[in-house]
């Protein structure tokens, strides 16, 4: 049976999100931005919240992991570095997989925002909650790793199914489009950050984005095109220092 996923805005610009594992009924939010919405999702969902999973330790992503266990009973799974903020019931890795009811998630290693971060995708639904490393039209800051790290960890997600639908943790996405358009002049860019202002417009979320959609616009994932005379990794870390400094 198909997960279900409910998501809602937490602080300025987050996003919870609570997946029910429809088989049995047991629920998983993905981070803890905000204790307060989360459970009173839960609440109003009438969901029995059964683990948080973690994608890295900024208090804007585990920083709800204390109340919520307290309110809920849940395990707290994820990387070792959460530990610098809040304790961890269970820690994984890349290539560990993780039950909700029946459903599988693998834990992708995309460390690069942080060094230990981590992804999770569920195959069987094609979803991957990608916390910050990959935005729509966009990607995490380096933090704490570097360009050669933060681009394999992209080129990981960008080899799951063009179809799988991707969970990125904020709602970045015009700022993103406005520096995408000052790097890249692909038309398919021009014509889906058009659908992309229009909806912010609207009030619409852009996220969940698509792996098809990202690798076919996102500068990041193209940067080895819009820079060929450098190595991919350095080809990335060209547009990425060019984003840190943008004032569009």
């Amino acid at each position: 049976m198909p997960i279900k996923i409910h998501q809602f805005p937490c602080l300025s610009d987050n996003y919870g999100f609570l997946v029910r594992d429809e088989a049995t009924g047991l629920a998983a939010c993905i981070d803890t931005p905000e204790a307060a919405p989360i459970l009173a999702a839960l609440d109003q969902l009438g969901w029995k919240l059964d683990l948080i999973l973690n994608t890295h330790w900024h208090p804007d992503h585990a920083g709800g992991d204390a109340e919520i266990k307290a309110a809920t009973g849940a395990t707290i799974v994820g990387p070792a570095e959460v530990e610098r903020l809040t304790p961890v019931d269970r820690k994984v890795v890349d290539g560990d997989d993780v039950m909700l009811g029946q459903t599988r998630f693998q834990v992708i290693d995309t460390g690069g925002h942080t060094l230990g971060h981590v992804s999770y995708f569920a195959p069987a639904d094609r979803v991957a909650f990608v916390g910050d490393t990959l935005f729509t039209l966009g990607c995490g800051r380096m933090f704490e790793g570097d360009a050669a790290q933060m681009w394999a960890s992209l080129q990981r997600l960008a080899a799951l199914p063009d179809d799988t639908a991707v969970y990125c943790a904020h709602e970045y996405t015009a700022s993103n489009a406005r520096f995408a358009l000052s790097v890249d002049t692909d038309p398919a860019l021009a014509a889906r950050t058009a659908e992309i202002f229009a909806a912010r417009e609207r009030g619409e979320p852009t996220v969940p984005t698509t792996i098809g959609l990202e690798k076919a616009t996102n500068p990041f994932l193209r940067a080895p095109l819009l820079r060929p005379s450098l190595a991919p990794h350095e080809a990335f870390g060209a547009i990425r220092a060019a984003k840190d400094s943008f004032k569009g």
